[in-house]
């Protein structure tokens, strides 16, 4: 049997882990990602690249592969319900297209449509880019064992059938919600296993906006006296639709005639159309009780299942693997302390179920016509009365909805409180939000954006090592840190800034801020004891070790 080594070996080749392999690619930190299948993608699971996630991808240098990989970006995003598309509109949430829209004060970047199908090609683009990754598609892992000082797995050529053995430092899970890794590691997931069987159609329709009288828009969502029964996503802004039947907790199978009956019943009209793929799936509200066992790990799908309601679940998913990259790389460069990767879990678990939590409540939203059902005239009536409580309702249904749409505090709100590599400085933490976001630099947050010259913003300091951030003509000394950073072998770049608008937002005259972005420790001078804080933001000191608890975090929310 052949064999082989590496740094990290991932396993799944979705968004999540060709973000995890571009990352430590990125990094110079040697990765070989196995995917069972080609690499290529006939249902696209997302199709909204979040703006944090487009932080990142600016920090990779592919927001224009981004902006250029496929989307009509000047396709009106639109969201609508209605009883069909020749039918009643109840009311409305503009967008602009991705051409139009304007990035948001309080980042660099704005979130980006962008369905799987076209994202995952950057992606893979992006990881091939570095000489340390190798990407094997068609490659199924079979089986692995945790040696204590190393991994080893057996991976088989799904065409020809050869096995070979990979030994790794390290494994990562980023196969899916139904992960083997996960499995074999015997890591449980909480929560609600069904919300909702559901069937997504894929079809083809040139002109589709020609054969109704609504304005074009990205999502439609269709009511009838049943209550909700299926949206409606332009999925390239062309001549692609996804069409969602959903259903509730029972199972069945759609026929391809159920479905075209469905499709027709929601355009209000017989057309021509071409069904190019039917995948019926289950939306599930779960979370991973743990992120890893020794030197394996889960991320993306495999340690977090939700409701698309949102757009969390990739995005959630490249937060992940951006706060374990850095980690593994850490450790693996020899700065990293022996209990860095642990801080792992202890940070993005609870982000899981605040977030996962946060989608399930706006599938609830989405669904409560079948609960709170309108007067059954609004659906076929021209009552001029009946018109009036068709408006009252699109009007209730269009205010609960725009929780979902606007979701910026979710995306960027994040915070890693009790993390065992930040060091808290005594401020409370902010409350949860989710349609607005407060920018902060307390530790634990994500730092904050500020221009600080032409095009460049404080994110663009962010990303390799460790950054210290002084504000002030006449800054503090630092070379304490420096030295004792320089000890350790901690990647460390001393940046100083005299931007006004900058320092207000970072409070502190010092502000420490780690590989991902998120601040570490801040202060308007260093501590007695630099040493400590050397390592304790590189995971040199045992932190927490208590279990997260699903429960309890979700009750915190």
């Amino acid at each position: 049997m052949h064999s082989s080594r590496t740094s990290v070996l991932i396993i799944g080749g979705g968004p999540v882990g060709l973000a995890l392999a571009g990352d430590l690619g990125w990094r110079g930190v040697a990765c070989t990602l196995i995917e069972k299948g080609d690499g290529s993608v006939a249902q696209p699971k997302m199709d909204m690249v979040g703006i944090r996630a487009m932080e990142f991808c600016r920090r990779w240098g592919i927001v224009d592969w981004v902006e250029s990989a496929g989307y009509n970006r000047d396709y009106p995003q639109d969201c609508a319900w209605v009883t069909h598309l020749n039918g009643y509109e109840f009311g409305r949430e503009p967008f602009p297209p991705p051409s139009q829209e304007k990035p948001p004060p309080h980042s660099p970047q704005k979130r980006e449509r962008c369905p799987q199908n076209f994202f995952d090609p950057v992606l893979q683009r992006f990881a091939k880019s570095s000489p340390s990754v190798s990407l094997r598609f068609e490659t199924e892992l079979l089986e692995f064992e945790d040696r204590g000082t190393h991994v080893e797995a057996i991976v088989q050529d799904v065409r020809t059938g050869e096995q070979r053995t990979i030994s790794a430092d390290y494994l990562v899970g980023c196969d899916g919600g139904a992960s083997k890794v996960r499995q074999s590691l015997g890591i449980e997931m909480e929560g609600d296993a069904v919300l909702t069987y559901t069937t997504n159609i894929v079809f083809r329709c040139d002109g589709l906006e020609q054969l109704h009288d609504k304005k074009p828009g990205y999502r439609f969502i269709f009511i009838g006296p049943e209550g909700t029964w299926a949206t409606l996503v332009a999925i390239n802004g062309r001549d692609q639709w996804r069409f969602s039947l959903i259903g509730d907790s029972e199972k069945r199978t759609l026929t391809e005639d159920e479905a075209r009956a469905a499709i027709v019943r929601a355009v209000g009209k017989p057309f021509d159309f071409e069904i190019l793929s039917m995948l019926p799936w289950v939306r599930r509200q779960l979370v991973a009780r743990h992120y890893g066992k020794g030197r394996v790990f889960i991320a993306g799908d495999a340690a977090h299942l939700t409701s698309p309601t949102g757009g969390f679940g990739m995005n959630t998913g490249l937060l992940d693997v951006v706060n374990l990259s850095w980690k593994l790389a850490g450790v693996l460069q020899g700065w990293g302390g022996e209990h860095l990767l642990e801080s792992y879990e202890v940070e993005q678990l609870p982000v899981a179920v605040r977030n996962v939590g946060e989608a399930t409540e706006n599938l609830r939203r989405m669904l409560s016509p079948r609960i709170l059902q309108p007067d059954p005239r609004v659906f076929d009536s021209n009552d001029p009365e009946v018109e009036s409580a068709r408006r009252e309702y699109g009007e209730r249904y269009t205010e609960m909805m725009r929780r979902e749409w606007f979701s910026i505090g979710v995306h960027l709100g994040y915070v890693y409180e009790g993390s065992p590599v930040v060091v808290p400085d005594g401020t409370p933490c902010p409350p949860l939000e989710v349609s607005k976001y407060t920018p902060t630099a307390r530790p634990g947050s994500r730092a904050p954006h500020a221009w600080i010259g032409e095009g460049k913003s404080t994110l663009d300091l962010f990303g390799k090592g460790f950054v210290l951030l002084r504000f002030g003509a006449n800054p503090p000394d630092v070379q304490a840190l420096r030295k004792t950073a320089a000890a350790a072998g901690l990647p460390l770049e001393v940046v100083d800034l005299q931007d006004e608008n900058a320092a207000r937002l970072y409070e502190r005259r010092l502000v420490l801020v780690r590989p991902d972005g998120q601040v570490s420790w801040r202060g308007d001078a260093l501590p007695e004891d630099v040493a400590t804080l050397v390592d304790t933001v590189r995971g040199a000191i045992a932190g927490r070790a208590e279990p997260v608890s699903f429960k309890a975090v979700i009750a915190e929310a």
